[in-house]
């Protein structure tokens, strides 16, 4: 039986090549405490006015002027009684109806004409389809205040105005140029191999749209469901235009009702009000913010 010998100058330069340094576990536990320490700051940041507005809630009216502080200094409850009981004769939860019925509708003809909207786009192929797209897009460079005075004379001349009309037959209209924008690059993404299955299976547009494209962009219409939802909730100029009956008023016109330009604001009414309308927009995103997750990843993933 025979041995392999190595020489014993290869022994010596293997043993004396340096060994790999190993990276200080003390430098990256310093890392790790100034990150931490970094963005409690800034969720402290972010989130100190929501504190404020919450503790503020409890805050008697003629406090507000001395004390501007966190911490109120004679808490009460005084505030959501008073809003509680309602203003001008109106119950508050009438006003909570009224903004949540419009937020739905909305959210309805907004999900429902998207998809319908960017399904012809992305999928269905006829003359003119780039240019109407690029048009489309083009409109997201309008601001909302260029066709407000078109807009109301046709409502008026409707007489739809003192309604929620003119607030939620838009939405169904596939005004919302953004959400089109959105879903149209969620469907471009999906291999156009199950159409053709679906063609040859005997699927018509309808068909092929309802059982394969609709469940695949789920994502895309939380999405924008969530925004369509937020947007509507906080939105003060439109009810402002179209709404004249205090009875009909959402949360945001509402609001206004606790302000008098011409004596003193009820202050302590007002935030309780305003901590109250912002609940159903926390609940909400907290609810779908898997959703909304799920969809801003799919699009960062787009090769």
């Amino acid at each position: 039986m025979s041995t392999i010998e190595v020489p014993r100058a290869e022994l010596l330069e293997v043993s004396a090549q340096p060994k790999p340094k190993r990276r200080a576990p003390k430098r990256k536990t310093i890392n790790t405490i100034i990150w931490f320490v970094a963005l409690t700051a800034l969720t402290l940041i972010v989130l100190y006015p929501l504190f404020w507005l919450f503790l503020s809630t409890f805050k008697p009216s003629g406090e507000f002027g001395q004390n501007p502080g966190l911490i109120p200094n004679n808490p009460t409850i005084d505030n959501y009684i008073k809003v509680l009981e309602g203003i001008g004769g109106t119950p508050l939860w009438r006003f909570f109806a009224n903004s949540l019925f419009i937020a739905v509708m909305a959210v309805i003809g907004t999900i429902a004409s998207s998809a319908l909207a960017a399904y012809a786009f992305a999928r269905i192929q006829f003359k003119g389809v780039g240019l109407l797209f690029s048009a489309m897009i083009g409109t997201l460079l309008l601001p909302f205040h260029v066709i407000i005075i078109p807009q109301y004379i046709m409502f008026n001349r409707l007489e739809l105005v003192d309604t929620y009309w003119p607030l939620i037959l838009p939405k169904f209209l596939a005004t919302e140029a953004f959400f089109v924008f959105l879903i149209v690059q969620f469907i471009r993404n999906i291999p156009r191999d199950m159409d053709e299955a679906a063609r040859i299976d005997g699927a018509g547009h309808a068909r092929t749209f309802f059982s394969i494209i609709l469940p695949l962009i789920k994502p895309a219409l939380i999405t924008s469901a969530i925004f369509s939802f937020i947007w509507t909730w906080n939105d003060f100029l439109g009810p402002l235009l179209y709404v004249n009956s205090p009875e009909m008023y959402p949360l945001p016109i509402a609001l206004r009702l606790y302000n008098d330009t011409t004596s003193t604001s009820d202050y302590g009414a007002t935030v309780a009000v305003s901590f109250l309308a912002l609940l159903p927009i926390l609940i909400f995103f907290i609810v779908f913010q898997r959703f909304l997750v799920d969809g801003v990843a799919t699009q960062g993933l787009k090769g």
